[in-house]
C-alpha cells in the first residue's frame, strides 16, 4: 500500500470508512422505519426505493461531473451530502424529511462512487489491477466493521447508529478536502450528450458491460439466495453470517496474492472468464443439500452447511479473479479524459442488470418451492455465470478487449484495427494529430458479437 501514491492510500482507507459507515446504517434502516417509526411496509419499501434509484440512475451524472469538474470535487461533494443524508436519517421522522435523506444519500454513493474508481485509475498507472485489488480488501474489510459497530450502537438507539455514520463522513470529507491534490482539468470541446454518445456507440465496451451481467447477478446472490440456502439447509436463520465469515476471511487473505500472480500470466479476458466461470460453479455445491430442514441436530445442519459454504468460497475467489481485472479495463475502452463517463455508465448497466438478475433469480426460488424444485434457482445462478463466461470468450477471440495501457485507436492516422472489435494496442503505424474529440470506435457492429450474456 505505501508504494502507491498518497492520493490512492487516502482513497483506500476512504473505501474502509465508506463501507463501515454505510454499513453501520443500512442493514438496520427497514427496522428502524417499520419498528420504531411504525411507517407501513409500502412507506418503506418507497425510502429504501428512492435511495436506490438515486444512485443506480445517476451513476453517468456522476461520472461525467468526475471528468469534466475534476474527480477530487466531486468525491467531496459526494461524501458531504453523504454525511447530510445520514444525519437527517438521524433526526427525521415524517415521510418527507426520510425520502429527503435518501435522495441525498443516494445522489452522494452517485457522485463519489465513479468518481473514486476514475481517481484511482488514474493515480495508480501500471498497477490499476493491485489498487483495485486493495480497493476490494478495504472495502470487504468495512462492510464487516460496518455491521458489528452498527448492531453495537443499536443498543442505544438508532440515532446513534446514524449519527455515527454521519460523523464517519464528515471526517472523510475533510481529510479528502485536506490531503488529495487537485489535478487540471482538460477543458470539455463538447457537450455531456455528446461524452455520453461517444461512450455509448462503443460497442466494444457496450458488449464488455453486457457480459458482465452474470457476475454482479450472482454477486448479488451473496445477499439473497446464499442466506437462504444456508438457512435452509440448517433450519437456523444464524447460519447466513457463516457465509460472509468465509467470504471475508478468503478476501482478506487471498485477493492481493490472487491478482498479483495472475496479472503477470496471461491476459485479463482469460482471467476474468476464469473468475466468471469459478462464480457460476459455486451454485453447484449447495444445490446437494436443497430442500428439507435437517433432523439430525446440530451436527447434521454443520455438515449440511458446508457445501453452501463451499459454494460460498467459489463465489468469492471468482469474483477475487475476475474483478479487480474488469475494474482495470473499464478506463482503457476509450479516452483517458472520459474515465469517470465509462464508469458511470457501466455502473448503470450493472445496476439494471442486478435488478433483472435479481428478479430472475427471485421467480426461480418461488417456481421452485412451488413446484418441488428447490435446485432451479441455484441452476439458474450457473446459467447466468456460463452465459457471462461465453461473452467474454467471444470478445477475448474477436480481440475486443483492450490491453491495459494500449494507447486508444485514432481515426484517420492510416492504421485500421486488425479485426472486429480489435483497437489495435500496438499499431506498425503511428496516427495522425487528430482531436482526440473526435475519436469513434470503428468496430464492426454489435450484431457479429452473438453473445448469450446479451
Amino acid at each position: 500500500m505505501r508504494r502507491f501514491p498518497l492520493a490512492v492510500q487516502l482513497l483506500l482507507v476512504n473505501q474502509l470508512g465508506v463501507n463501515t459507515g454505510f454499513y453501520l446504517l443500512i442493514p438496520y434502516l427497514a427496522t428502524h422505519l417499520g419498528d420504531d417509526l411504525g411507517m407501513s411496509a409500502a412507506a418503506v419499501g418507497i425510502v429504501l426505493g428512492v435511495r436506490n434509484l438515486s444512485q443506480q440512475g445517476l451513476f453517468i451524472i456522476g461520472g461525467s461531473a468526475a471528468d469534466r469538474l475534476g474527480a477530487r470535487g466531486v468525491i467531496i461533494a459526494g461524501c458531504a451530502l453523504r454525511a447530510v443524508g445520514f444525519g437527517l436519517f438521524a433526526l427525521g421522522d415524517d415521510l418527507a424529511v426520510l425520502l429527503g435523506a435518501s435522495v441525498l444519500s443516494g445522489l452522494a454513493g452517485a457522485l463519489f462512487n465513479p468518481a473514486v474508481r476514475a481517481y484511482i485509475s488514474v493515480e495508480s498507472g501500471e498497477r490499476k489491477a493491485e489498487a483495485f485489488a486493495l480497493f476490494n480488501v478495504f472495502a470487504m474489510t468495512g462492510a464487516l466493521i460496518g455491521p458489528l459497530l452498527g448492531s453495537a450502537l443499536l443498543l442505544v438507539d438508532f440515532r446513534a447508529s446514524a449519527l455515527t455514520a454521519a460523523a464517519i463522513f464528515a471526517v472523510l470529507t475533510v481529510a479528502q478536502a485536506l490531503v488529495l491534490p487537485a489535478r487540471e482539468v482538460p477543458k470539455a470541446r463538447r457537450g455531456v450528450l455528446g461524452d455520453w454518445r461517444e461512450v455509448l456507440s462503443n460497442r466494444r465496451f457496450l458488449a464488455f458491460s453486457l457480459a458482465m451481467i452474470g457476475m454482479f447477478t450472482l454477486e448479488n446472490q451473496l445477499y439473497l439466495l446464499l442466506p437462504a440456502g444456508a438457512h435452509a439447509a440448517t433450519g437456523w436463520a444464524g447460519a447466513a453470517s457463516a457465509v460472509f465469515v468465509v467470504g471475508t476471511v478468503a478476501n482478506l487473505t487471498l485477493q492481493l496474492r490472487v491478482t498479483a500472480r495472475l496479472k503477470a500470466r496471461g491476459d485479463r479476458g482469460r482471467w476474468i472468464a476464469a473468475g466468471l466461470l469459478l462464480m457460476a460453479l459455486g451454485f453447484l455445491p449447495p444445490m446437494l443439500v436443497t430442500g428439507g430442514a435437517p433432523d439430525g441436530g446440530a451436527w447434521q445442519a454443520a455438515l449440511r452447511l458446508l457445501p453452501v459454504l463451499a459454494g460460498a468460497l467459489l463465489l468469492y475467489i471468482g469474483l477475487m479473479v475476475a474483478q479487480p481485472f474488469v475494474m482495470e479495463l473499464i478506463p482503457e475502452f476509450g479516452r483517458q479524459t472520459l474515465t469517470g463517463t465509462y464508469f458511470g455508465i457501466f455502473y448503470v448497466v450493472s445496476g439494471i442488470a442486478a435488478a433483472v438478475g435479481n428478479t430472475a433469480v427471485g421467480w426461480a426460488m418461488d417456481a421452485g418451492e412451488a413446484g418441488g424444485r428447490p435446485w432451479l434457482p441455484w441452476l439458474c445462478c450457473v446459467g447466468f455465470g456460463l452465459l457471462s463466461v461465453v461473452g467474454v470468450c467471444r470478445l477475448r477471440r474477436l480481440h475486443a478487449l483492450p490491453e491495459p495501457g494500449a494507447a486508444a485507436f485514432e481515426p484517420g492516422g492510416g492504421c485500421e484495427p486488425a479485426g472486429a472489435f480489435e483497437r489495435a494496442a500496438e499499431p506498425e503505424c503511428e496516427p495522425a494529430a487528430v482531436d482526440p474529440m473526435a475519436a469513434v470506435d470503428h468496430a464492426e457492429p454489435i450484431s457479429t458479437v452473438r453473445m448469450g450474456a446479451s
